[in-house]
């Protein structure tokens, strides 16, 4: 399997400067596209300083890395932006997949035109970081998502395409990462002074233990002891990306996952929000987590994958406990449907409004076991009848699995599942569960 998928431009993204005022326009394709117009949104933004500063950081996320060598970084990608709902989104992952990030223009952070509701994959090359570098405070800079005019140049002019690849792991990212983020809960906020005196105590250079954030009397910092209350950041050197941003911020907040798999920084411009959320460890991609899997083992119908998606569409954000109520849908189907749209890379979540978002993103529907190979192994192993119950009563099911010369015993106990295999063994389920446990979990559905 390709570990991309290939975009074709008929343009290159661009910042012109005509007269006082800057156009910034963002190259747009879509494999699926829901409406004809070529621009998806057009106007002015209401602090372009404070937006080029966040793009500028998270290009410089999108160009990192915390676990891949310097040829696999010299590999870069392209973040994605979502205009729709009276927003612009832009997001990205660092190469390894570690770190995601995203600038939110809100609805008084411009004021334009959203011609339609779409995404796109952005192309960040070193003309437009440059240029975006020189945008000053108090500058017209109108920003463009998708294209203003489509057409053939002629007399000299010319059409330029341009193949971008959009790796196939950001979309296995985005799908943990919104997963993760649902289950966040804001725990520490604070504002400028507090955050650069935080941000002085990340140790320099490379950490190699884990670091927490603590509280000590009124003041919080990063301390590699451990402490009650304490919020586990992992590879706290990956904050650094943030430094450029914290003095130009009015306030901060911190959003711990409960049981600390990945934490959630977000900084506050006014209008613009930066969010920066960092996995359990650095070496940790969220492509790798398995977070979904469960709720994947279910099978919903295509139809009701595609009438959800154009109801996401069409509203722009999918509340699924309002969902459920409406559409009088028991909340395990609504989790399953939320699971496959997270799965496609469809739905995003807002911390803030502690809802999903929509975007639009290459998909098919039977990309999700290509997506998730854990998911398409218990697939296999039940097709293949190498699943056998051995025993169940009392909500307890014990069975046993056939693998490659060993055959691993699956015990379920309620909410708890254990596995006798390497994998298990070695994470604990932290990184979701075995294919041997999905497995046995779709065998019982089968025998239902």
């Amino acid at each position: 399997m390709s570990d991309t998928i290939t975009y074709s431009y008929n343009q290159p993204s661009t910042l012109r400067k005509s007269g006082t005022s800057d156009e910034l326009f963002l190259a747009q394709y879509s494999e699926v596209q829901k409406g004809n117009s070529p621009c998806f949104f057009w106007g002015k933004l209401t602090d372009p300083f404070i937006v080029s500063r966040c793009l500028i950081t998270l290009s410089n996320v999108v160009k990192s890395s915390f676990n891949l060598s310097p040829f696999q970084m010299a590999l870069l990608k392209d973040p994605i932006v979502t205009a729709g709902n009276e927003r612009i989104r832009f997001e990205g992952f660092s190469h390894c997949a570690g770190v995601y990030a995203r600038v939110d223009v809100m609805p008084d952070g411009h004021d334009g035109e959203f011609l339609e509701n779409g995404t796109t994959n952005v192309d960040f090359n070193p003309p437009m970081i440059s240029a975006l570098s020189a945008v000053r405070k108090n500058e017209n800079v109108v920003l463009s998502v998708g294209q203003k005019e489509v057409g053939l140049h002629r007399e000299g002019e010319k059409t330029v395409e341009r193949k971008v690849p959009l790796p196939i792991k950001w979309i296995k990212g985005l799908t943990t990462v919104q997963i993760y983020l649902a289950d966040a809960t804001e725990e520490v906020k604070g504002n400028r002074i507090q955050a650069v005196q935080l941000f002085r105590t990340i140790p320099k250079g490379k950490v190699k233990t884990d670091y927490y954030l603590v509280k000590r009397g009124n003041q919080w910092m990063f301390s590699p002891m451990k402490s009650n209350d304490a919020i586990c950041i992992g590879g706290v050197h990956r904050l650094k990306l943030l430094e450029p941003l914290i003095p130009l911020i009015d306030e901060f907040r911190v959003f711990p996952h409960p049981d600390m798999q990945s934490t959630t920084w977000q900084l506050y411009f006014g209008t613009v929000r930066f969010s920066l959320t960092l996995s359990r460890d650095h070496w940790r991609g969220f492509s790798g987590e398995g977070a979904a899997l469960e709720s994947l083992i279910e099978d919903v119908p295509d139809e009701w994958i595609q009438a959800f998606d154009n109801y996401s569409y069409a509203n722009q954000a999918f509340n699924p406990t309002l969902l459920a109520i409406e559409e009088s849908l028991d909340m395990a189907q609504i989790k399953n449907i939320t699971a496959r749209l997270a799965a496609m890379g469809l739905l995003g979540f807002d911390l803030d409004h502690n809802e999903y978002f929509y975007r639009r993103l290459p998909f098919k529907m039977d990309r999700i076991l290509s997506l998730n190979p854990r998911l398409k192994g218990a697939e296999k192993l039940v097709a293949e009848n190498k699943v056998t119950i051995v025993s169940e009563e009392s909500g307890r099911v014990e069975a046993s699995v056939e693998g490659s010369g060993v055959n691993h015993t699956v015990v379920i106990d309620g909410e708890q599942a254990r596995c006798t295999c390497t994998w298990f063994a070695r994470h604990q389920g932290e990184r979701g569960v075995c294919k041997h446990i999905l497995a046995t979990k779709k065998k019982l559905q089968v025998n239902d």
